[in-house]
């Protein structure tokens, strides 16, 4: 799985010249077909249809799935919602004040919570060094009421810093930018090391 633009234009150009690699042995991705179509669930009730390109590596022969940035791997929820939960958390308010605000499942929104604070303060330091690798005059959040609020401002931080440093990236959102960064790994088991 690789995780890219939510632009499918760009995304062929890069696949068709040649400039996306493996991320396994980074040779030379090529095009091939398509995955399954999926349904992501969007904020106010937005449903997004999206069938993710498949390719081949030229080197080490394995097959990769490209996902947008709007998607956070095995999530039905776009990543924009995910991260609308998470800053919500954030304030302090539990999953089912989450749920209620999001319209989303209780339980669902307990996932979420449960996996990002596994992560958190994994997040929090990648995503500290990012912004101090970053910005120029790096400001380095305050300490924040729990990990999962740390965690958040960190990522927030860093894509500030970020969208200063270049300015396309004032397009991409914050929580697009962290699954991106983090390669599709934000409510990954706290196994996979980031």
């Amino acid at each position: 799985m690789l995780i890219v633009d939510s632009d499918l234009v760009v995304v062929e150009q890069q696949l068709r010249q040649g400039r996306l690699a493996c991320p396994s042995c980074s040779a030379v991705l090529a095009p091939w077909g398509h995955g399954r179509p999926r349904e992501i669930r969007g904020d106010l009730g937005a449903r997004l249809f999206l069938r993710p390109r498949r390719t081949r590596c030229s080197g080490c022969q394995i097959t990769h799935v490209l996902l947008a940035e709007v998607v956070v791997p095995r999530r039905a929820d776009a990543a924009e919602v995910i991260g609308a939960g998470l800053e919500i958390a954030a304030l302090g308010m539990g999953h089912r004040t989450i749920a209620a605000h999001l319209g989303r499942a209780e339980g669902t929104v307990r996932g979420w919570l449960r996996r990002f604070r596994q992560r958190a303060e994994d997040v929090r330091r990648y995503f500290t060094v990012l912004l101090v690798t970053v910005a120029d005059d790096p400001v380095v959040p305050e300490a924040a009421a729990s990990v999962v609020a740390d965690a958040v401002s960190a990522v927030a931080a860093a894509h500030r810093a970020a969208a200063t440093k270049w300015p396309q990236m004032h397009t991409v959102s914050r929580w697009e930018f962290a699954g991106r960064v983090l390669g599709g790994r934000l409510l990954t088991s706290p196994s996979t090391t980031i």
